[in-house]
This record gives C-alpha cells, sequence and structure tokens, in this order.
C-alpha cells in the first residue's frame, strides 16, 4: 500500500479523525488534555462511561465525535503504563493502531504525540509511527487493479503525527526507514510467486536492487558452480530446468585508503535460497506445500541487510553470500543414496532429499571462509521443521561456537525485538552426522534432535577459528497470522536483528 506519514507543526484547530494516547489507568497526554478541554470534556467523558478501556498497550477504543465540530471520530490509543514504555512497546501500539485504521474507511488520521516519563517525545513519537508502517505493509503485487469504470475503495493513505519536536521525531523516523525498506524487500521476496523468483530471477532482483546503492555484485552461475566443484549447491538444482546461481554481496563501508594499510574485518552473512522446496525425490506432502516458496526467508534476511546497510551508509565491510536453488522432482533430480562432494572437499551420503538446505548451506560457508576470511559468519536458513516444534514462531533457535558472539547476538535481539534462544552444539550430535560410507550424511541417524544434528552438520564446515552462529528461522520467517508489527506471511525476520548487531559492536 502506498502510506504516507508525516510530522506537522501542530495546527491551532484539530480536525479530521484523530488518534490520542492514553496511559494505563486512562490517564491522558498533555495533547489529549488539550483536545479534551477544547472538545468540553468529551474524552473524559466517554472514559468514564466506558470502564473497558484501561489503556493497556495497544489497546484501542473508537470514541466517535461530539457533534457539530471540524474533528469527526477520536480512536483512544493505548500506551501501557508510562515507567513501563519503551521503543519497542512504541512499535506495538503503533502496529495495533495500524492494524485497525487499515481496515476503517478512513483515508487519513491525525496521531497526537505525547510525553513519557522515560522516553523522548521524539522518540516515542517516531517509534509509534515506526511500529504503524510495519505492520501497514501490504503485499498486493497480484491483486487485479479495480475497473476505472467502478468508484476505487476507501484505503489508508495519510498518517499525520503532531508532536512538539517535529523535526527530531521525522530525522528518527527516516534513520528507521533505512531498516524497514531492507524488511520490506526481505518480505517482498518471500511473498513472490515462486513462478517469478528462481534462482536465474532471483539473481537479477538482487542485482537490480542492491548494484545502485554501492554493493558489488557476483553471480555464480551454474557451469561455473560445477567447474568449482560445488557439489552441495549444484545438487539440489540439478533437477530443476531452472539451474542453480550463488550470488556474492559487497558492501565496503570503509574502503582501505591508498596511503596506510588497515586491516578492517569483514562480516560474513549467509542465507539458504532454495526458492521453492517439494523435498525432491523424497516428496513433501501435499498439503501446505505451498507455503514452500518461503524456504528461501534466510536468503531473502542477507539481502535485506545488505540493502539496509548500503542504505544508512553502514561503517563497516560486510559480504553476503546466497545459494539459490529449486529442488525439484525429476529424473535429472539427485536420489536419496547419491554421494556429492562439496567445494570443502568433503563427502556427503544423501539419505533424504529433503535436508537440502545444509547441501547449499555447506558450499557458501566454504567459499565466504576461503575467500573472505569473515570477523564472523552468521548463517540464517530456513532449516528444520523441528524447530518449530521446539520453538514455535516466536523464538528463532540460534547455534553458536563462541559466547561472546552469542552475548551480541543476545543484546541485539532484546534491541530488536527479534527473539533469539540459544540451542545447543554438542560432539554427540557432531558424531551423529558421520556416514558409514562417506564423510558425512546428510540427515541425523534418528528423529531426535533435528534442528541440533542440522546445525552439527553445517559445524562440520567450519573452520577452525572462525567465529559462527546458525539461525533456524523455519518458524520466524513465515507466520500465518498477524503480529503488532508483522502482518501474516513473510516477516523479513533478520533483518533487524542483525542490524542492531552490526550498529551495537561492529562500526567503527
Amino acid at each position: 500500500m502506498s502510506l504516507k506519514i508525516s510530522f506537522p507543526k501542530s495546527s491551532a484547530k484539530p480536525k479530521g479523525a484523530i488518534v490520542v494516547c492514553a496511559f494505563e489507568g486512562g490517564e491522558l497526554g498533555t495533547q489529549a488534555k488539550a483536545l479534551d478541554k477544547t472538545l468540553k470534556g468529551f474524552i473524559t467523558a466517554n472514559l468514564k462511561n466506558n470502564a473497558q478501556f484501561t489503556g493497556k498497550n495497544g489497546e484501542i477504543m473508537s470514541l466517535g465525535a461530539p457533534a457539530e465540530n471540524t474533528v469527526t471520530h477520536i480512536t483512544l490509543l493505548g500506551l501501557g503504563k508510562d515507567q513501563d514504555l519503551d521503543a519497542l512497546k512504541a512499535e506495538t501500539a503503533g502496529g495495533k493502531l495500524a492494524a485497525v485504521l487499515t481496515k476503517s474507511s478512513t483515508e487519513t488520521a491525525v496521531l497526537l504525540g505525547e510525553k513519557s516519563k522515560k522516553l523522548k517525545i521524539e522518540t516515542l513519537t517516531a517509534h509509534l509511527a515506526n511500529g504503524f508502517a510495519l505492520r501497514a505493509y501490504d503485499f498486493d503485487r497480484y491483486k487485479s487493479k479495480p475497473d476505472k469504470k467502478d468508484k476505487p475503495p476507501l484505503k489508508f493513505k495519510t498518517l499525520d503525527v503532531i508532536t512538539p519536536d517535529p523535526a527530531n521525531a521525522k530525522k528518527l523516523f527516516e534513520n528507521l526507514s533505512h531498516v524497514r525498506s531492507g524488511t520490506f524487500l526481505a518480505r517482498d521476496l518471500v511473498n513472490t510467486a515462486p513462478n517469478d523468483l528462481y534462482p536465474e530471477s532471483y539473481a537479477k532482483i538482487i542485482q537490480n536492487e542492491l548494484k545502485p546503492l554501492g554493493i558489488e555484485i557476483e553471480i555464480i552461475d551454474d557451469k561455473r558452480l560445477e567447474k568449482l566443484g560445488m557439489g552441495g549447491l549444484s545438487a539440489v538444482g540439478q533437477g530443476s530446468s531452472r539451474k542453480p546461481r550463488m550470488v556474492i554481496m559487497r558492501w565496503n563501508g570503509v574502503p582501505t585508503s591508498k596511503n596506510k594499510t588497515q586491516n578492517t574485518p569483514t562480516l560474513g552473512f549467509v542465507g539458504k535460497g532454495v526458492t521453492f522446496d517439494t523435498g525432491g525425490i523424497s516428496l513433501k506432502p501435499g498439503p501446505n506445500m505451498d507455503e514452500m516458496k518461503m524456504d528461501m526467508g534466510g536468503s531473502a534476511a542477507v539481502v535485506g541487510l545488505m540493502k539496509t546497510l548500503a542504505l544508512r551508509k553502514a561503517k563497516c565491510n560486510a559480504v553476503g553470500v546466497v545459494g539459490l536453488a529449486e529442488n525439484m522432482p525429476s529424473s535429472n533430480a539427485y536420489r536419496p543414496g547419491d554421494i556429492i562432494k562439496t567445494y570443502a572437499g568433503k563427502t556427503i551420503e544423501v539419505l533424504n532429499t529433503d535436508a537440502e538446505g545444509r547441501l547449499v548451506l555447506a558450499d557458501c560457508l566454504t567459499y565466504i571462509q576461503k575467500t573472505y576470511k569473515p570477523e564472523f559468519v552468521i548463517d540464517l536458513a530456513t532449516l528444520t521443521g523441528a524447530i518449530l516444534i521446539a520453538l514455535g514462531h516466536e523464538y528463532c533457535g540460534t547455534f553458536a561456537n563462541d559466547d561472546t558472539l552469542w552475548k551480541q547476538m543476545e543484546k541485539a535481539s532484546e534491541q530488536s525485538g527479534e527473539k533469539l534462544w540459544r540451542m545447543p552444539l554438542d560432539e554427540v550430535w557432531t558424531k551423529e552426522v558421520e556416514s558409514e560410507v562417506a564423510d558425512l550424511q546428510n540427515t541425523g541417524k534418528g528423529r531426535n534432535a533435528g534442528s541440533c544434528t542440522a546445525a552439527a552438520f553445517l559445524g562440520h564446515f567450519i573452520e577452525d577459528g572462525t567465529r559462527w552462529a546458525h539461525m533456524d528461522i523455519a518458524g520466524t520467517a513465515w507466520r500465518k497470522s498477524d503480529q503488532p508489527t508483522v502482518p501474516k506471511f513473510g516477516s523479513g525476520f533478520g533483518v533487524r536483528v542483525l542490524n542492531d548487531l552490526v550498529a551495537k559492536y561492529y562500526e567503527g
């Protein structure tokens, strides 16, 4: 949807649809009190008559409007307890407001920002607006346009946020827009139909989106993948007529000076990009297979992150590597029982062609380590259904071989609101994926600890001394229902938490 959010100077006479904020307990903010006075106590009178409104965070109540007034409608928005309010809670409230207004017949609304004991007013209002924008995201690419003869349906278009400090609120909101843009790109990619998003077209989209922002793009096609010996990625993609690709994205935010030698560490990010996963010869069940267009969610997060870093001109050097393939059954598809050789030189016995993501990641992880010697490597993948059983849709299972890196990611998680939960790496599972006929096998020896054995498999491709984390986003990349700041379907999970990680710990 086309949404405009602005921060105009306060107008002397309020008009139209107005949103006023209230803290828990029904306490009105400063601007709400002023409006209530103008409306001769209309808001406070309604609060007394509607005891069900308590002002809890995200609680919304429609009040209508007094007769014969320029104000046409009043909506109350609860912010929760003032002393508990933070940026994420402000975004939650803004998102819940968007969920209501975008489904109403209102085209324009005015949100009266408020002062808080804990948050600066520009912080509160900017994050209210950011939450609103995140929730108002709408993927309507495949919707037919209404006939010109028909009257178009009303759509919410404009939110004006009134605050005593519009300049600083606008500046902060614009800074947040870089992360939104990356998140929205990731959502768009996940939501795109698989007949439109396949390895070759995906690689072109990445190039078109990121190259104009100053990101260097390298695309390795299927023939070069085979020549380089990337048997994992090649095997997964060989059953499809749409051949695999590897895309490398380089952001040089701290270019090396010609006059002095400086060793700026490169940050490494890897994403699984299986653009559609049928399971291959080990075919998945039919129900919900349509959702397997989201099996490239890890790559989408990496692409979205790279866009965010470029937009905000992050003072770091970062490389993103994504392996793109379509896992299809055919007479040319790889089979259970095949032995494949990876870029690392290790051989893998294929026991299940639906455990394909780890084969894609194996080559990508090896490539980024050999080529760039990164400060750390973080991979993201919709890797296992087992992580859904363990953590559901709320938390991303995260495996890390370095305590410092994990603690940094944990802090970034708390700041961004994208929840991570540390999962164990253990030598027991490292041995579990060793094969009797090859170096490794692509599944464990049983059904237990599926996410842990998958992570252990990836660990075989991490070089000694490389700090590494694996994010299994199978539960968080796709939403079956609306969340406060995330509408259903593609979530864009990973962009915010990794951007906060980079900004907080890895920029000079």
